[in-house]
């Protein structure tokens, strides 16, 4: 590898990485499972947000659903009728429609309501969300996705460094089941789900985020059991360990928050969005103040469709108070840019892989998706993400353990390892943590095209947020230059990963480093400038043969 500079007598430093920069990969078949673009693609709700300086009068038209309103008047035009049902953390109202409608044309409708009132921020479809999951009922007792060197993310060798004593981890999705696996590791979450129809608890809003099933009569979708999808995911970030019994989470000493906002056919857009907001302890109208808000949040959940402005606004609002937001990308083997939160800005999308650390088929993909980690495939004996679950089919049964495989099984993995940053460096910020485990996701083993960055993998990403670098399974070490290196002959021997310090003299000169790369694996090198300053990286193969180059601009990133 050469570096070369533009400007004289800078210092720069070059991170040498094990870890993918370039990969080529093959689509897999269409996943197995309900449609969620097409079950997500009805709502008989809107959401309707005025500016705060819309006039009293505009907003208590608004509140009672009078007939008299632009709104309605449009409603009216396109065959419907609304009725308030509550204001969101936000501050906008969630309106009740006389008949479920395609989002599409309902997001006609809301254009209409904009151009006929000045006074409305936005208005957009209080979509269903739905989890995302494919699950498989066949139990293994593996779990390969947290050690295995192949496939796994290395948290075995990350819980000498810290089990994410200290941190609460909002699992925001169909609420939980009483596991002994789960005993002492919880802290008081909330039921946001409203409409009783959806909640299947005979009640609203209340404190008791206990998930009473979500089973489906084909109402909307095949008939289904019930998932307990909120437990399973609760267990792989945060199930006891060392007790001697079930299984163990990434970061088995965090506690989890269960929010749920997902029950019979799913749950709205608005309710999941007040999750957002109250789970990372910002305020919801009529709720209590969350006394242990959460530093990451788990959304194994979406649905069809690009992010929308309820969606985004909450995850700002999350991020403002420092909480990293972790979201599922999704189980259609299709682009993720087309499914939401998967495509909203701020969060760490994550893909799903086998076994064998490539794409798992249903896994989306695309270049939204941050990083990837274990999501299993239930299809090869073995192959699927064991965790905590209950045994009813329909009402709560007891405690069992069971594999599913989904994005929906990944994404903890993931929200897992923030949640060992955070130990590690309570004082993090999200971008810091989402740096961090990007940059020193490891290469992928088998093929996984637009997956991010690579697998998860804790202790590199443990020796990154403590600023080692990270990558490849561990941070490695900090060295300076020896010269001379000008010259391929004089290169600098550095064994990867590592942080190289070094200096350039002169316009014209060009140092070398030698990395020795094994078979199967690749290099990331990057080269970090300064603000004022123009660096470029060159890479060599052993012929001499130029395989890479990066030539950004002053103060770019190489």
């Amino acid at each position: 590898m050469s570096i070369s500079k533009k400007v004289p007598s800078r210092t720069l430093t070059a991170l040498l990485l094990a870890g993918a920069f370039s990969a080529s990969a093959t689509a897999g078949t269409a996943a197995d499972g309900p449609d969620l673009a097409a079950m997500s693609s009805m709502t008989d709700r809107m959401i309707v947000k005025y500016k705060a300086t819309a006039s009293a009068s505009s907003a208590t038209s608004l509140v009672g659903g009078l007939p008299t309103s632009a709104m309605d008047r449009v409603a009216a035009t396109n065959g419907l009728t609304m009725a308030y049902v509550r204001t969101t953390g936000q501050g906008a109202q969630v309106m009740k429609l006389s008949r479920a409608t395609n989002v599409s044309s309902l997001q006609d409708v809301a254009r209409q309501m904009m151009q006929a009132d000045p006074n409305i921020e936005y208005a957009e479809p209080d979509r269903r969300m739905f989890p995302m999951l494919t699950p498989n009922d066949t139990r293994y007792s593996e779990l390969w996705g947290m050690f295995e060197a192949t496939g796994g993310i290395k948290a075995n060798t990350a819980w000498d460094t810290t089990s994410g004593a200290g941190v609460v981890v909002a699992v925001i999705d169909t609420g939980i089941r009483t596991h002994s696996d789960l005993t002492g590791q919880l802290v008081a979450g909330y039921d946001m789900i409203l409409d009783t129809t959806t909640a299947n608890d005979g009640n609203g809003r209340d404190s008791d985020a206990a998930d009473p099933g979500d089973w489906t009569t084909g109402q909307c979708g095949p008939a289904s059991n019930s998932s307990w999808h909120g437990t399973h995911v609760a267990g792989t970030v945060a199930a006891r360990g060392n007790n001697s019994a079930g299984v163990i989470g990434v970061a088995y000493s965090a506690k989890v928050q269960p929010i749920r906002a997902l029950g019979t056919c799913g749950g709205y857009t608005s309710d999941i969005a007040d999750g957002i907001i109250w789970a990372s302890g910002g305020t919801v109208s009529g709720l209590p103040a969350n006394a242990t808000p959460a530093k990451v949040l788990n959304l194994s959940l979406g649905g069809g469709g690009t992010c929308d402005t309820t969606t985004q606004n909450a995850i700002n609002s999350a991020r403002s108070r420092g909480a990293t937001v972790v979201v599922a990308a999704g189980n259609s083997n299709a682009n993720a840019a087309n499914f939401s939160p998967a495509s909203c800005a701020g969060v760490i999308t994550v893909a799903a892989t086998n076994r064998s650390g490539g794409r798992s088929y249903y896994s989306n993909f695309g270049a939204n998706v941050d990083v990837a980690a274990p999501g299993g495939d239930t299809r090869t004996a073995g192959g699927g993400i064991l965790s905590t679950l209950n045994a009813g089919t329909r009402t709560p049964g007891a405690e069992n353990y069971a594999s599913y495989q989904g994005t929906s099984m990944a994404a903890p993995h993931v929200a897992g390892l923030a949640a060992l940053l955070y130990a590690v460096k309570p004082a993090s910020t999200p971008d810091q943590i989402e740096a961090a485990i990007k940059n020193s996701a490891r290469a992928f083993p088998a093929t996984c095209s637009q997956c991010g960055t690579g697998i998860i993998d804790a202790p590199a990403a443990i020796a990154a947020i403590n600023g080692g670098g990270g990558g490849g399974g561990g941070g490695g070490t900090t060295r300076g230059e020896t010269e001379s290196n000008n010259t391929t002959a004089t290169a600098n021997l550095v064994t990867a990963p590592a942080t190289v310090n070094a200096s350039l003299s002169t316009t014209t000169d060009t140092d070398y480093f030698r990395v020795d790369v094994p078979a199967g694996r690749t290099l990331r090198a990057t080269l970090n400038p300064g603000s004022t300053r123009d660096f470029d990286v060159v890479i060599y193969n052993s012929s001499g043969t130029q395989v890479a180059i990066s030539q950004l601009g002053t103060g770019q990133v190489d």
